[in-house]
């Protein structure tokens, strides 16, 4: 039994992909998101471009510590690579001013540990309700 589950998300089949290398943060976050998503965990940015061949992506969750270990340029390249998935960075807090500096590259949202099921569901909700919202306008 799950309780606090969304039917009609787990119906939209969203695929979002973990991009980090730390496997417990992985596996959390695939086991908050697995019952409304169809969430993956990925090791590098190169398997996550792998993976885009099984199908479109709508959200990537980032670890920051791998742009700042690769250079801000991987959000641009991931946002290319993985057109026309949105881009969320996982950070240390939500207002991670490290974070915050990589909006301009192009990532779409910030998640602040620690982390929650519901809080994890949140943004990823809301980011993802910002490009529905543009395509009903």
């Amino acid at each position: 039994m799950n309780f606090g589950i969304d039917t009609s998300k787990t119906l939209a089949n969203r695929r979002i992909l973990i991009v980090m290398e730390d496997e417990v943060l992985r596996a959390a976050l695939q086991f908050m998101l697995h019952d409304e998503s169809e969430a993956h965990e990925i090791r590098s940015p190169e398997e996550a471009y792998h993976k885009k061949f099984l199908g479109p992506v709508d959200l990537v969750l980032l670890d920051l510590g791998l742009v700042w270990g690769r250079g801000i340029d991987l959000i641009p390249q991931m946002r290319e690579r993985l057109n026309p998935a949105k881009l969320v960075l996982v950070a240390e807090s939500d207002d991670d001013p490290d974070a915050y500096a990589c909006l301009p590259a192009g990532a779409d949202g910030i998640l602040g540990k620690p982390l929650t099921v519901a809080g994890v569901r949140k943004t990823v909700e809301r980011v993802l309700a910002q490009d529905q919202a543009r395509l009903a306008a």
